[in-house]
């Protein structure tokens, strides 16, 4: 690019504002946070948020399996990043198969796209990737609100690079101003005839599966073949801009609207305090850094004997652990006891020596 050009590129990011306040609307992009696990082997079988969080893994159909793993891999100016190893490869591919690597946002965090306006905005996507071998994938923004979709082909080689796509503004179909699921960033990395029949829709289109992942190549195509990525920006505008590096804390806090994790790596550690309010029921509440998305899920480790009401200066093992509500910052969850007990403050905590956890799950 000329010098004049990149003049000309940065007196249009002046112009939107582009490089004021928070720029990237991608959350965990350098993939620091990772409250679930650092590494999870054999997945493939089911969709899911494994191991960074933020970036799910959605696939169906394949024979083929991988292990997620955050690493310590990144580019200069990056700790980590998100590996995917393909441990049973998967050269027999059926028409419904895919592997995606994505991030879902909320409608009333992109309200700023003026998605669906004549003055909707073009978007910026970049991200830095490497692989064993040089593959390509397609990059893509799925409207979930509309069903539409916009796509482009990125060629990822043996080096770490950054990868820049600049998707035009869409004046069709605005997102809800809501918590719910309006946008999707994608990564297709193995896809079937079903989702590669047609030619890709580079410019926004209804959404049609068979243009979805076309001009692909497989990541399931050897055991050998890996995927790394870091960097994830999604910004307005047509030009990139240096990568928006958050603090820790910051980035676990974004995270935190969607899982809020608690583990006990020693015995008896207290999950939730409150009382006894029937003789066999702890009311136990939970005090969340940051009001999640919705409700969430209780999400359990092992079986309920893991858990326990400490009541009565004895602990009493759980027969059930269960989600009640939750309101703001506050959950409540309820252990129940088989045994009687006079009703007074009481703790659900961990049950034994094992590293159990607790987790509230709101992702989209």
């Amino acid at each position: 690019m000329t010098k004049a050009a990149e003049l000309a590129k940065m007196g249009e990011v002046l112009t939107n504002s582009q490089i004021g306040g928070r720029r990237n609307i991608a959350i965990n992009g350098a993939m620091n946070v990772a409250q679930r696990s650092a590494s999870v082997t054999g997945i493939g079988a089911s969709s899911g948020y494994f191991t960074v969080d933020r970036f799910n893994i959605l696939t169906g159909n394949s024979a083929g399996r991988l292990t997620m793993t955050q690493t310590a891999d990144g580019p200069s100016g990056f700790a980590n990043c998100i590996k995917l190893d393909c441990t049973t490869a998967d050269t027999s591919i059926a028409a419904g198969e895919f592997l995606i690597l994505e991030q879902k946002f909320e409608g009333q965090d992109l309200q700023q796209l003026k998605k669906g306006t004549s003055s909707a905005e073009k978007v910026t996507v970049s991200f830095y990737a490497k692989q064993n071998a040089e593959r390509d994938l397609v990059l893509s923004l799925f409207d979930v609100d509309n069903d539409r979709n916009i796509a482009k082909v990125v060629t990822i080689g043996t080096s770490w690079a950054r990868h820049t796509v600049t998707f035009d503004g869409d004046t069709t179909g605005a997102l809800g101003d809501d918590n719910a699921n309006s946008l999707t960033l994608r990564w297709f990395l193995h896809a079937g005839s079903t989702y590669t029949g047609a030619s890709l829709s580079t410019s926004w289109a209804a959404n049609a599966n068979n243009n979805l992942g076309a001009g692909i190549e497989s990541f399931y195509g050897s055991t050998d073949n890996t995927f790394f990525i870091t960097g994830v920006q999604l910004e307005i505008g047509s030009q990139a801009t240096p990568f928006e590096h958050r603090s820790f804390g910051e980035e676990l806090a974004l995270c935190q609207r969607y899982l809020y994790y608690q583990e006990a790596g020693n015995a008896f550690q207290r999950f939730a305090a409150g009382f006894m309010s029937t003789a066999t029921v702890c009311e136990g509440y939970v005090e969340t850094p940051v009001t999640m998305r919705a409700a969430p899920a209780l999400i359990t480790t092992g079986t309920v004997a893991n858990y326990a009401v400490y009541v009565n200066n004895a602990v009493v093992q759980c027969s059930a652990l269960t989600f009640q509500r939750s309101s703001g910052t506050v959950i409540q969850i309820n252990g129940t006891i088989s045994s009687n007990t006079t009703a007074r403050g009481a703790v659900i905590m961990a049950n034994n020596n094992d590293a159990v956890f607790l987790s509230y799950d709101a992702e989209l």
